[in-house]
């Protein structure tokens, strides 16, 4: 499990690189044709839309992945370690139930409702953009099973994990 999630984050490091570069080109390319040209370019402002909303996505994904995302444990810290650890398992998965119900299944209706409508000027199904939704989610239900479970194998609460929510603490 632990090869699929190093490769799962190296595989979503690069997306969300080709995708902020993306997003970087397209931003400079519509400020260019806006101001240099006096000819505004019609695709490229709604390609970077689709390129921020699936970078914000992903990423969020990945930091999840990384427990790098904002916590706030000074309460839960001063727990014993036990109750550390359930409150780490109940807090994982509160995160599951949202990704598989709100993420999941609420990306996915809203997928297939946008389907059938297009951008304006480049002609692609909405549907595309809101894919996004239901694929983070399931990235993070991933994520939030594997912590799960190494908080279980390791019988140690996330923040004394290597990799865990303060990594510096572990390693």
């Amino acid at each position: 499990m632990r090869t699929i999630k190093k490769g799962l984050d190296l595989l979503l490091a690069g997306i969300c690189a080709l995708l902020f570069t993306a997003l970087v080109v397209l931003v400079c390319w519509q400020v260019f044709t806006r101001f240099v040209l006096n000819a505004p370019s019609a695709f490229s402002e709604e390609l970077a839309t689709y390129c921020f909303v699936w970078l914000v996505l992903f990423g969020a994904a990945l930091v999840f992945g990384e427990n790098g995302h904002m916590a706030m444990d000074f309460v839960k810290n001063r727990f014993p370690q036990r109750l550390q650890m359930a409150a780490d398992i109940l807090i994982q998965l509160c995160v599951l139930t949202f990704a598989a119900l709100v993420m999941v299944r609420g990306g996915m209706s809203s997928a297939s409702l946008a389907w059938t409508q297009a951008t304006g000027s480049i002609q692609i199904p909405l549907g595309y953009l809101y894919l996004a939704l239901p694929i983070s989610g399931v990235l993070i239900i991933f994520y939030s099973l594997f912590s799960i479970v190494q908080i279980i194998q390791l019988r140690k609460p996330i923040a004394e994990i290597p990799g865990g929510a303060h990594p510096e603490v572990a390693e």
